[in-house]
């Protein structure tokens, strides 16, 4: 993918404005700024919305959100309907708890390849630095090779790896499907073969692995995994673990789908939408 292309952004998040506002800080100061950023909101309160609306940041880079009422844990619906709103060709999608480093779009515009996607890392910070960050105290992007140095002895962060830039290449494609590291915080696809899949499928609920199944469609569909390890981690602030009740039964979906050799959503994409439970605020416009 040439430099000069755009692409899209899609940011999902619930309740967490000040963790977003970091993330959107740290978009603010990339070193490629063509891209737009849309934010896909699965429910958060009026007050987050609010101050995500109402911040300077979101203001400077045209930021478009996108909202639905609360029903729960339904953040594939949330990514379909970012996506729904966006209108470039590629889409990377990121949480909104967690902080791009400076050449984060370089780099996916780097390893973004037809018939690829990109399968992006992270780096896990600490309870204390991420307070620190979403404070405004610290910033975890654009630092030195020795800052993470220091950081990673005090054990606030869980590797190095982002430190690294490892070029492109044939070694960083899988063929097969492999369950382990897929991360739907940090991931790089075409529009045109997430609509193949039909995008997220939403009769996903409650958290857990929503991001695999989309990866695996995408493989039924002939559309081979790249991974994104040092060239585009991502600083995931730390918090609570959220409720798991349905991560078995999503899992179990997974596995289904490993052997039925299903491509398409269940309930994806596509599928028609009533405006009457939807928000886009376009501040870009």
């Amino acid at each position: 993918m040439h430099s000069s292309q755009p692409l899209s952004v899609i940011i999902s998040t619930y309740n967490r404005s000040d963790a977003l506002l970091a993330t959107l800080k740290a978009f603010a100061q990339q070193t490629d700024r063509n891209f737009e950023v849309v934010v896909a909101d699965d429910g958060s309160r009026d007050e987050h919305r609010r101050a995500v609306l109402d911040a300077p940041v979101s203001k400077d880079l045209g930021l478009t959100h996108v909202w639905h009422p609360d029903v729960g844990f339904t953040v594939a619906k949330a990514r379909n309907r970012g996506v729904a709103a966006s209108k470039y060709d590629y889409l990377v999608f990121v949480d909104g708890d967690c902080l791009p480093e400076v050449d984060f779009i370089a780099q996916h515009k780097k390893l973004a390849q037809v018939g690829c996607m990109v399968n992006g890392s992270r780096v896990l910070l600490s309870p204390g630095l991420t307070q620190r960050v979403v404070d405004g105290i610290e910033q975890a992007w654009g630092r030195s090779a020795w800052y993470w140095v220091s950081r990673r002895l005090r054990g606030e962060c869980n590797k190095l790896t982002h430190l690294l830039r490892l070029s492109d290449g044939p070694r960083r494609l899988e063929r097969g499907f492999r369950w382990k590291g897929i991360r739907g915080c940090n991931m790089g696809v075409w529009r045109a073969d997430y609509e193949r899949v039909d995008g997220y499928d939403e009769s996903f609920t409650g958290w857990g692995h929503e991001d695999a199944d989309v990866v695996l469609r995408l493989h039924h569909a002939g559309i081979a995994r790249k991974n994104g390890f040092c060239a585009t981690e991502v600083f995931h602030l730390w918090h609570k673990e959220a409720a798991r009740g349905q991560e078995s039964v999503n899992a179990q979906v997974v596995r289904d789908r490993i052997l039925s050799g299903q491509v398409r959503a269940t309930a994806g994409y596509s599928q028609v939408r009533h405006p009457d439970d939807l928000v886009i605020t376009r501040l870009g416009s």
